[in-house]
């Protein structure tokens, strides 16, 4: 071609040193392309993040952190977006061309909003919704600041700005929830349970894009339930935890009663658990790391029947495992005197009053007498 020898001509007409600052030039200018590049690739990226332990029953406790402490949480588009109701640029945001199955949270709250399943293509460049996922609170807004009228979408909890509705989608409601990828976090659906969304998996395992999920229940007891339940909520594996009473007579026990000590229940902690992710014999290994095993009818200053140590098996499988983990330890030289854990059938679990749930949480740096020893 004409263009390329004119091109070679001018090259081989230049001195050397004029043809090593080019190459520098081309050097630079290829390392920046690079890196644009990548950024932008970087951007585009979904980024799977995820939420632990997730607690619903938690956030109507939620309270929105300052705008300084948020800045220093969110990045500075998600910031601008979510706190001072920016728009990220079309088509070069994280999830728009996203087609993983999962959920849509809040990136201030973790509140779920949006599910994939509800997801769809609208061609404007910003994930696209028929409707927020169910159980999730949209608060609606009108917005005239471009001179028109339009509805804002924002979350419940946090007040992040999310978006705007329209009334152009392809769902039965014929709305388009059209959604800043900045306001939200990508919970991937083999995630969603361990990350604390569990409760919104049917939809996925009845369109066939995951299976139902494998729960397991123990029940165990070891003096206060505050202080077990603060560890055992944290052990990967564990999907909720309950504090209440097992073991007694009385039906529908509360904590005054409990306390007497005449009842027979002890405080206990009733553990679902995924079996794929932990061992009912590892959660064990777990209970009796966290208490000591070996005081009868006592933990610490705790003292009476209701804070004995205990294992309430639901199977007979569970009550094999039980022995023989109460073995293993009653051999493993880890305590000086024997071990007195009671391994007796489950009977009806009773939930313990709302203040007693996840009371270390609530109140951090509350009483406790629990700490998981190492192995």
């Amino acid at each position: 071609m004409p263009g390329v020898t004119i091109v070679e001509h001018e090259l081989n007409q230049m001195s050397p040193k004029h043809m090593s600052s080019i190459k520098s030039l081309v050097i630079v200018a290829t390392v920046l392309l690079a890196a644009a590049i990548f950024a932008v690739a970087r951007r585009e990226s979904p980024q799977t993040t995820n939420v632990i332990n997730y607690e619903p029953e938690r956030m109507n406790e939620f309270k929105k952190p300052e705008a300084g402490q948020l800045k220093k949480q969110l990045s500075p588009e998600q910031f601008e977006v979510t706190q001072q109701c920016g728009t990220e640029p079309p088509f070069h945001n994280a999830y728009w061309d996203n087609h993983k199955p999962g959920i849509y949270v809040d990136v201030v709250s973790g509140e779920p909003l949006f599910s994939s399943l509800d997801k769809f293509d609208s061609g404007s460049g910003w994930p696209s919704f028929t409707q927020p996922v169910e159980g999730a609170h949209i608060v609606d807004k009108r917005d005239e600041s471009l001179g028109r009228v339009r509805t804002e979408v924002r979350s419940s909890k946090a007040d992040s700005h999310l978006g705007h509705v329209f009334d152009d989608g392809p769902g039965p409601n014929g709305l388009r929830y059209c959604i800043n990828s900045a306001s939200l976090k990508f919970i991937p659906v083999e995630e969603m349970a361990q990350a604390g969304y569990g409760q919104y998996l049917a939809p996925f395992v009845k369109a066939g894009l995951v299976k139902a999920a494998v729960r397991e229940t123990a029940i165990v007891a070891g003096g206060c339930f505050w202080g077990m339940q603060d560890i055992i909520r944290k052990i990967p594996g564990v999907i909720k935890s309950t504090v209440g009473y097992s073991g007694g007579t009385l039906a529908n026990p509360t904590y005054e009663n409990v306390c007497t000590g005449r009842t027979g229940h002890a405080e206990s902690v009733e553990i679902v658990f995924d079996p794929t992710q932990i061992s009912y014999e590892h959660l064990l290994d777990y209970f009796f790391r966290m208490h000591d095993p070996t005081t009868l009818n006592r933990q610490h200053n705790d003292v009476g029947t209701q804070y004995r140590s205990a294992i309430f098996y639901t199977s007979e499988e569970q009550k094999q495992v039980a022995e023989r983990v109460k073995a293993k330890w009653d051999k493993s030289g880890k305590f000086n005197r024997p071990i007195t854990t009671e391994i007796t059938a489950a009977s009806k679990f009773y939930s313990a009053e709302d203040y007693h749930q996840d009371y270390l949480v609530k109140h951090p740096g509350g009483y406790t007498c629990h700490v998981l020893r190492d192995e």
